[in-house]
């Protein structure tokens, strides 16, 4: 049972991952949450007209109200008189609390209570079967596999287009791709995704598999293919190491992978080789020490034949001259000697023919 929870985690992230770059780059990273509260009085209503779960009915209800918050809330927006945030702001709690009713007046006795809606249970999607090809296999496994696959083709086929449209819609209009027919199909996406992996890992994992791999990639790289990839590696190491890290500590499996996520995301967000906190800071620094060796070798090279030479080359003259801290002055002259560019002699720092070079290939830039 263990491995079909991993694998039924693997599929659900990656089947999140696939619309959650493109959200995610089209600053719609909301919506993937807003979809997965609206979806649930349409999987209550669903319900009601068959009164079981194991129809289609659910799932259908379920994609029409996505929809319908999503077109509701493009509506709002479209008409400029609220801004894109707050129109799905103003959309999707009503349609959730409008579920959140329906659920405790007419299908209290089914599995759909609000602790389900937002958290979900991996523990228990192995336990719904379906017999496949002779083989026993979790209903939600197939499930989103089957989501897997469509979302992964969609992204193939339309690759080209789905990136044009989001980057720049009106390149995209002009080379005959509709943005706005590309944009549903994402919303389309995204909404039979949510749906599909609501059952099995809930709202707040289905909006976590769709926006923190691929936030977490972005900070790694500015290659849209790329970005891909890395989402995908880091939506698997995270669902794995989820569930492992669960079942050692006996905790629950959707609040193990988000935090495992989320630590994918802060040491990103410190160590990003581009963008990083402490990359920048470490840039930042090192500019700071090359100014600071650059002045204090034009200092150096400027006096180096002076009558006062003596004075204007000694440590106490530079801490008075540049107001360095003593302790960072004497860093930045022990790395000048370090790099042959200054020589000490009776406490008077002198500038190697090295140095002199230095100094003059600094100056010129």
């Amino acid at each position: 049972m263990q491995s079909e929870i991993i694998i039924i985690a693997i599929l659900a992230s990656l089947a999140c991952v696939i619309p959650g770059v493109f959200l995610l780059l089209r600053k719609m990273a909301l919506i993937s949450d807003a979809i997965s509260h609206a979806i649930l009085p349409g999987i209550v209503i669903g319900y009601l007209i068959k009164e079981s779960l194991n129809t289609p009915y659910p799932i259908i209800g379920a994609v029409v109200f996505a929809m319908i918050m999503v077109v509701t809330s493009e509506a709002l927006h479209r008409s400029n008189l609220v801004k894109p945030d707050t129109a799905i702001a103003v959309v999707f709690p009503p349609l959730f609390s409008l579920g959140v009713i329906l659920v405790s007046l007419l299908a209290s006795n089914v599995h759909l209570d609000t602790d389900a809606v937002l958290l979900g249970e991996l523990a228990f999607a192995p336990l719904d079967r379906m017999i496949v090809f002779g083989s026993s296999v979790p209903k939600s496994l197939v499930k989103m596999l089957i989501i897997v696959i469509i979302n992964l083709a969609v992204a193939l086929f339309l690759f080209k287009e789905l990136k044009v449209s989001t980057f720049d819609p009106i390149l995209s209009k002009s080379l005959g791709f509709p943005p706005t027919l590309l944009h549903y199909l994402l919303m389309l996406m995204t909404s039979i995704t949510a749906v599909g992996a609501f059952d099995s890992v809930g709202a707040v994992l289905v909006l976590a598999f769709m926006i923190t791999p691929a936030a977490t990639a972005l900070l790694l790289t500015s290659s849209l293919s790329l970005m891909i990839v890395l989402s995908f590696g880091l939506a698997t190491a995270s669902s794995v190491l989820g569930v492992l890290l669960a079942l050692r500590l006996d905790a629950g499996i959707s609040g193990a992978i988000s935090t495992v996520m989320g630590g994918f995301f802060i040491l990103a967000y410190l160590f990003s080789p581009t963008s990083g906190m402490v990359t920048k800071m470490r840039n930042k620094m090192r500019i700071k020490n090359e100014y600071a060796l650059s002045i204090v070798m034009y200092h150096l090279l400027n006096h180096s034949t002076a009558h006062d030479m003596a004075r204007e080359c000694s440590f106490e003259h530079l801490a008075d001259q540049f107001s360095y801290p003593e302790r960072y002055l004497k860093k930045i002259v022990n790395k000048a000697i370090e790099k042959g560019y200054v020589e000490e002699t009776n406490a008077v720092f002198l500038i190697t023919e090295k140095g002199k070079n230095e100094a003059i290939l600094r100056t010129d830039y």
